[in-house]
C-alpha cells in the first residue's frame, strides 16, 4: 500500500533562534519513500543536515524573528501487513549483548530505572524472560495509564506516569522503556507517523506517535504500550534513549508553537497537498 505522510508546523520567534529539527523519515525507511521527504522552510533558510549519534537524520537552522513554517508532504510504500510478533524471542544475558545495545539498559532523563527497579521486580520478577516479559510489561502499561491529551506534560517522566496513571503516547513509551530496562531488556524510544489504518478512525486531530523497541533474540522488535496490538503503516522518524533524543524541534531560545498539523493516511485516491 501507499501512505501519504507529512506535516505543517509553525513557530513564532521573538528573536533569531537556533533550532535542531528531527522531522525527517529515519534512514532505515528511505528505500520505501516514493516521493522526496523534503523539508520546506518558510521563509527559506540554510539548514545543516547531519546524522546524530543514534542514526537519526537532523537539521540545524537559525530561525529568524517572526513566523517560521516547516512542512513536508510525501508518499511511502508499506507492506500493508501488521507488525510481526515473536513469542519465541529469547532474552540475552548482559555479557552476550552487542556493545552498542548496552546504552539502552541505562536510566535516562525520562526513564528513571533507579526509582522503578524495585517495583518492576515485584511486578514482573516471576514472568518468564524474553518476549513474555516484554509483553507483560506492555500489558501493564497499557492498563495502567489512561490516554488523556488534556493532561499532556513535557516534563512528565516514567515515574510520574506510573504514579499519575494518565498521559499521552510518549508517557506510555517512557514507562514501558523504563520497566523493560529494569528487567534487563534493552529498550529504546521511537517516534514517527502512525495513521488509523486497519483500525477505527480516531476523531482526535492527527499527531506524531511514540512507541518503543526491545532487543530480543538478536534483533529489535516494535511494541506499542498505548495501543498494545500490532499496527499497519508505522513510519519511523527517530530513535533514542527517550524523548530528549528525538524531539521534533529543540529550540535554543524562546519560541511559541503557532500551528501544528500532521497527516498520515492510506492513499486510495488523489489527494490535495497540505494547505
Amino acid at each position: 500500500m501507499k501512505i501519504r505522510a507529512g506535516y505543517e508546523i509553525a513557530y513564532d520567534c521573538p528573536q533569531p533562534t537556533p533550532m535542531i529539527l528531527t522531522l525527517s523519515v529515519h534512514p532505515s525507511r528511505l528505500d520505501d519513500v516514493l516521493t522526496v521527504d523534503h523539508m520546506r522552510l518558510d521563509p527559506p533558510l540554510h539548514a545543516n543536515a547531519y546524522h546524530d549519534s543514534f542514526g537519526n537524520f537532523c537539521h540545524v537552522i537559525r530561525a529568524p524573528a517572526g513566523r517560521l513554517t516547516l512542512s513536508s508532504d510525501f508518499l511511502v510504500q508499506d507492506s500493508g501487513e501488521p507488525e510481526p510478533i515473536a513469542p519465541e524471542a529469547e532474552q540475552h544475558a548482559l555479557e552476550d549483548l552487542p556493545v552498542d545495545v548496552l546504552v539502552y539498559l541505562l536510566g535516562s532523563r525520562y526513564c528513571e530505572t533507579d526509582r522503578l527497579s524495585d517495583e518492576a521486580w515485584a511486578l514482573f520478577g516471576h514472568v518468564p524472560k524474553g518476549w513474555p516479559l516484554a509483553q507483560a510489561i506492555c500489558d501493564y502499561v497499557h492498563d495502567r495509564i489512561a490516554f488523556d491529551y488534556e493532561h499532556a506534560s513535557p516534563v512528565r517522566t516514567a515515574w510520574d506516569a506510573n504514579k499519575d496513571r494518565r498521559g499521552v503516547c510518549r508517557d506510555f513509551a517512557h514507562l514501558a522503556v523504563a520497566l523493560c530496562r529494569c528487567m534487563n531488556i534493552p529498550a529504546r524510544y521511537c517516534t514517527g507517523y502512525l495513521g488509523d489504518i486497519g483500525v477505527p478512525p480516531d476523531p482526535s486531530p492527527m499527531d506524531f506517535s511514540a512507541w518503543f523497541e526491545v532487543y530480543l533474540g538478536g534483533r529489535w522488535h516494535t511494541l506499542d504500550a498505548r495501543h498494545n496490538e500490532p499496527r499497519i503503516g508505522r513510519i519511523l522518524m527517530a530513535r533514542g534513549r527517550d524523548a530528549t533524543d528525538v524531539a521534533m524541534v529543540t529550540s535554543f531560545g524562546l519560541c511559541t508553537l503557532a500551528g501544528f498539523k500532521v497527516i498520515t493516511e492510506e492513499v486510495t485516491a488523489p489527494t490535495p497537498a497540505i494547505t
